[in-house]
């Protein structure tokens, strides 16, 4: 649309029409600041309900046994025994004696031949090993495809063995170039010597390839298959049930492979990593293999003859280098426990709830005693009523909170004069008391303190009311109902050392009415009610605007913005029209006074 801006007039239209609708707007402004205040009311009920889920969190850990049914437990000398109870474990003691500890079967292998390192691969040093270790493989060399210029290339696989060359099985590789293959000569060694052009030269220890001219990126070493030197051996070993932990198809053996680049230090460490649940390494100073099985105890097969816990095949491992021994056994851990002489295959073991850890062997007695750790769960009552009084804490402060009304949203006119920091205090001063008086959240926090204070009818033991126990309510009414733990909680660890039951009884029992129901169950009840409402009025982050009272309003005022900017656009547009057509009626008076002045002169 074409505007004239006063030429005719010399007035300011732009200005004028600003200015009529900043009165036009002021209705606008006000649906715009009852959206933002909707939107701040919204966030603070959401708050308010997240504090209650986490409080309710806390207090599920509060509907567990464990919660107050901690052990304590003693030992008499820890150098000799450990021990650890769980809430199952019964307040008693127990004397344990005679202790034989439980040890892992080890086997240690004969002398290597001092010049092995260790760190090299094993086939560069097969002159230490009989020559019945070793077995032929046929390894598929995929084809390279070459990224860069170069002479040498390694193979997939390492350690190729001389029978290719001696037997006429890898003659030759064949290399294409630009479409042109040319194949070379292979020659099998450890010393390359000089290469000629045409020859490929395949260092039998390494499996590097070092060809006799440079290849140029892009060109192709075709597939091809060669003989490579492996060591295959297996290990069995048994779990405490006498079953083999390896692979069925193998037997319950656990099967190795290695190719001869491997070095003994590699080779072992597989080993320890493997599902075989052995300790293998090599000690320099002895030039001798240990082999150790993780596990302790006397573990073997059911059918063994021997009872051997680790079973080794393959020249490898028995007449061929190591020569490993095949009847390593551990030993049971065996103690006197009460008077009763019994083993276990660990030296961890659990029983009646209390779990032990054997330190040294001992012929004495040690005595370990299990009770109830009162500090333990006095601490996490006491933790869970610091936590109830945070909230309730912050709940009050909420619903107890002045709105301001001088303070109201800023619209973004408005936003733009101030500063940020400006802008962020009134903000903060604009957000206070949405939830005054709020009658949701203060119903939910007069019915926590009724759950509280409400005697729980069944409970076994004393206590039937919180003051039973040594907890009651604040005397200060600017605390609005926090609970305080009576002079130094001397009341309250009585309780918890006299009935245990009963205080558990208190906080978590069941029951199928309010005044049947432990403090805590009663709590999550009126927590879960609280929240669901709060929920109908102010929903969730995932919710839809309809499925809540807050969401329709604020539907409800964005629908009510659209249909005024409409309509504000509308008006814009005829003050303009209006406007233009007093500038034409002004030109076409000129435009007449001009003619008739040219009569006149």
């Amino acid at each position: 649309m074409v505007r004239v801006s006063g030429l005719a007039s010399g007035m300011d239209i732009d200005q004028i029409v600003s200015d009529l609708m900043k009165a036009e707007r002021m209705p606008i402004d006000k649906m715009k600041k009852q959206k933002q205040t909707l939107e701040w009311q919204r966030d603070d009920y959401r708050s308010m309900n997240l504090l209650l889920s986490d409080f309710n969190n806390l207090a599920f850990n509060m509907t567990l046994q464990s919660s107050y049914s901690s052990k304590t437990v003693s030992s008499a000398d820890e150098t000799k025994v450990k021990a650890a109870a769980t809430s199952s474990a019964g307040n008693a003691s127990y004397t344990l004696s005679n202790v034989t500890m439980a040890t892992a079967a080890q086997t240690i292998s004969t002398s290597i031949d001092s010049s092995m390192d260790p760190t090299k691969s094993l086939w560069s040093q097969r002159g230490s090993m009989d020559s019945s270790v070793w077995t032929e493989k046929t390894v598929e060399q995929a084809a390279i495809t070459l990224s860069a210029d170069t002479s040498t290339v390694k193979l997939a696989k390492g350690a190729v063995s001389a029978v290719n060359q001696n037997t006429g099985t890898l003659n030759s590789i064949s290399v294409t170039t630009n479409g042109t293959s040319k194949a070379y000569t292979v020659r099998i060694g450890t010393a390359a010597g000089t290469i000629n052009s045409n020859e490929v030269f395949i260092n039998e220890d390494t499996g590097e390839m070092t060809f006799g001219t440079t290849l140029t990126s892009g060109s192709t070493i075709e597939a091809f298959s060669y003989q490579q030197n492996v060591l295959n051996f297996s290990m069995t070993t048994y779990d405490s049930t006498g079953k083999a932990t390896g692979n069925i198809q193998d037997g319950g053996s656990t099967p190795f492979e290695f190719d001869g680049s491997t070095s003994l230090n590699t080779l072992l460490t597989q080993i320890s990593n493997s599902k075989v649940g052995i300790s293998a390494f090599f000690d320099e100073g002895t030039n001798k293999v240990v082999m150790t099985r993780k596990d302790t105890g006397n573990l073997s097969s059911v059918d063994s003859p021997d009872g051997s816990n680790m079973v080794f095949s393959g020249a490898f491992l028995t007449t061929g280098f190591l020569q490993l021994a095949g009847d390593a056994k551990g030993t049971d851990a065996k103690f006197t426990l009460n008077g009763l002489e019994t083993t276990r295959k660990s030296n961890t073991f659990t029983t009646g709830g209390v779990t032990y850890t054997l330190q040294n062997n001992f012929t004495g007695d040690v005595r370990v005693n299990v009770s109830n750790d009162t500090q333990k769960v006095f601490d996490t009552i006491k933790d869970f009523v610091t936590k109830y009084n945070e909230l309730i804490e912050k709940i009050n402060g909420k619903i107890r909170e002045e709105r301001d009304r001088n303070y109201q949203p800023l619209t973004d006119q408005e936003r733009e004069k101030l500063t940020d920091k400006q802008a962020e205090q009134w903000d903060d001063k604009a957000k206070s008391g949405l939830l005054k008086g709020d009658t949701i959240l203060s119903s939910g926090l007069n019915q926590m303190r009724s759950n509280w204070y409400a005697s729980v009818s069944g409970v076994s033991g004393a206590f039937s009311q919180l003051t039973d126990i040594g907890i009651s309510t604040s005397a200060n009414y600017s605390d609005r109902g926090k609970l305080v733990i009576e002079g130094d909680g001397t009341k309250l660890k009585e309780a918890i050392e006299k009935d245990p039951q009963s205080v558990m009884d208190l906080f978590m029992k069941s029951g199928s009415t309010t005044s049947e129901k432990g403090i805590v169950r009663r709590l999550r009840d009126t927590i879960t009610q609280t929240v669901s409402k709060v929920e109908q009025r102010a929903g969730r982050s995932t919710w839809t605007s309809e499925q809540f009272l807050l969401g329709r309003n604020l539907k409800s005022v964005n629908s009510q913005i659209t249909s005024f900017e409409s309509r504000l656009t509308q008006v814009e547009d005829r003050y303009y029209r209006q406007f233009t057509a007093m500038e034409k009626a002004i030109q076409n008076a000129n435009a007449q006074s001009a003619q008739l002045s040219q009569y006149f002169s």
